[in-house]
């Protein structure tokens, strides 16, 4: 599943974010969500989320 609408993604999901400085490679990051950064109901490019490691960035897949 993808991470373009907000109502798939949750806090305590497993996904994996494209952060901000891996956007031209796009190499996947994979963690736990801890909170939800874009209000909107969706996003083309994907939800953003903070990590519960702190990192943040777009998801791209939903496990």
């Amino acid at each position: 599943m993808d991470g373009t609408k907000r109502k798939d993604v949750a806090p305590g999901a497993e996904v994996d974010i494209v952060l901000k400085k891996d956007q031209r490679s796009g190499a996947l990051t994979r963690g736990v969500v801890k909170d939800l950064l874009t209000n909107s109901p969706s996003h083309p490019h994907g939800i953003k989320v903070r990590l519960e490691d702190g990192q943040v960035g777009r998801v791209k897949h939903i496990h």
